[in-house]
């Protein structure tokens, strides 16, 4: 059986997309006769919002779980003064005294593995020091994690691979900062040049690497939906007093939300018996740019649709399938280039998906001015509609105007027959075991070419 040593920072029960990736690693590796040993971090999810990131352990030191799938090491979390501060004072008090520090560690932590992340390094030595593996996969952000990876590479003689789920150097906040980009730009470089291989989620990731790391083996190795945890919410059946549409994880400056509710506000003038409800799950927050609650914004510009609108906060993977799957509809924005995480667990469910928009005015206007990701004209830009047409999961929205008549025939199908039917085919390339049997694959190739 091949060992595979794995640095992930996010990982369950800290509720985070980036986290399922490493997670359904662990889950089916044991299918294809890999042994996984996770290194991560200790999650406590006291604050249930985004302090559990920088909020302490459990324990003070590792806590090991062993299973018949694979061993986990949890490792200790002591924030450093910055996150002290935040945690006692709020995000109100001493900004300059956290941002100062807090760039201290970002810089620092490619020298020598100081800061909160470095137990990862310093536990998975020690695992090391008395275990033999057989391959070292990293996954960021947090991009650090391949600094570790190599180090150890080094150490033992093990090869590596760099598992991009984001873009490192080429997102946005590091390249609106010089100096960051410099520094980021230069490490990338230098670190993940030294992997065996790069894996990476889509086109566009592997576009975003190769413009500042010309590494010969960089593989496509996408998402995908957790096949047990559908499994369980497909028993369940869509609601029936209500036409529910359900929306889940972040929504970007360029998604056109306000387009959207503005159409449904005009649904509710034009037939006022019409009874729908739209849920927005793990998100409050509608847009970093002007600093937007989503209560705030219905309440203010939408207040008709008030008692329409549901927001739920951040819960655990498997229980928001369940709550997904009772709904009706999926709502999507259009993200051009990027596949996105949710559009699997959409597909999964077989409900169907209302994509807005294919070609609206409004909503390019917003892609213009926020859409700051860098896209190859190569690259394409219809990723999300490819999917939807590719297993007939849904109805690819043009505009406005067609929302609007695709709402209308929506609800009267749903006043029909009480539920929204789904003609969903070849969904199966989308689940996260097909996934996890290419890297395994990849990974038995190497461990291969090793001996």
């Amino acid at each position: 059986m091949v060992k595979v040593l794995i640095l992930a920072y996010d990982f369950p029960p800290y509720v985070s997309v980036g986290g399922l990736r490493p997670y359904g690693w662990f889950k089916y590796f044991h299918q294809f006769d890999i042994y996984p040993i996770v290194i991560t971090r200790q999650w406590s999810n006291q604050y249930g919002n985004y302090l559990d990131y920088i909020a302490p352990g459990e324990s003070n030191s590792d806590i090991i779980e062993e299973t018949s799938q694979g061993t986990i090491i949890r490792t200790p979390y002591f924030p450093n003064l910055a996150n002290r501060l935040m945690l006692k004072y709020g995000d109100s008090k001493y900004r300059l005294v956290r941002k100062s520090i807090s760039a201290f560690y970002e810089f620092a932590q490619f020298i020598v593995p100081i800061g909160p992340k470095s137990q990862l390094y310093k536990s998975a030595d020690r695992y090391l020091s008395s275990h033999k593996v057989d391959m070292i996969i990293a996954t960021g952000d947090p991009f650090v994690l391949f600094n570790y990876a190599k180090k150890l590479s080094h150490k033992y003689h093990i090869p590596w691979i760099a598992d991009y789920r984001d873009p490192w150097s080429q997102k946005t906040d590091i390249q609106n900062n010089f100096l960051l980009k410099k520094w980021n730009m230069f490490f990338e470089k230098k670190i993940v040049s030294d992997a065996h291989s790069v894996t990476t989620v889509s086109e566009f990731l592997k576009a975003s690497i190769q413009s500042n790391v010309q590494h010969h083996n960089i593989q496509i190795i996408k998402n995908g939906y957790d096949p047990e945890a559908m499994e369980a919410a497909k028993e369940i059946s869509q609601r029936n007093d209500v036409l529910g549409i359900a929306l889940a994880g972040s929504i970007y400056d360029w998604h056109p939300l306000k387009k959207v509710l503005t159409i449904f506000s005009e649904l509710i003038k034009i037939d006022s018996d019409v009874k729908f409800e739209i849920n927005f799950y793990g998100i409050n927050i509608y847009s970093k740019h002007i600093q937007c609650n989503i209560n705030e914004l219905i309440s203010s510009e939408f207040p008709d649709l008030k008692e329409f609108i549901k927001v739920h906060s951040k819960i655990p993977n498997d229980r928001l399938l369940k709550e997904l799957a009772k709904q009706n509809i999926m709502l999507l924005f259009n993200d051009y280039s990027i596949l996105g995480t949710k559009i699997f667990d959409y597909i999964g469910l077989h409900r169907n998906i209302l994509f807005c928009f294919e070609n609206d005015e409004e909503t390019e206007s917003l892609r213009s001015k926020y859409f700051t990701l860098q896209e190859s004209k190569s690259l394409n830009q219809k990723l999300q509609i490819d999917a939807i047409h590719e297993t007939d999961s849904g109805y690819i929205i043009r505009d406005g105007i067609h929302l609007l008549e695709k709402l209308k025939e929506l609800n009267l199908e749903f006043k029909q027959y009480g539920f929204i039917k789904s003609y969903a085919i070849h969904t199966d390339q989308y689940s996260r075991m097909h996934q996890v049997e290419q890297l395994a694959s990849l990974i038995k190739t190497i461990s291969l070419q090793k001996k």
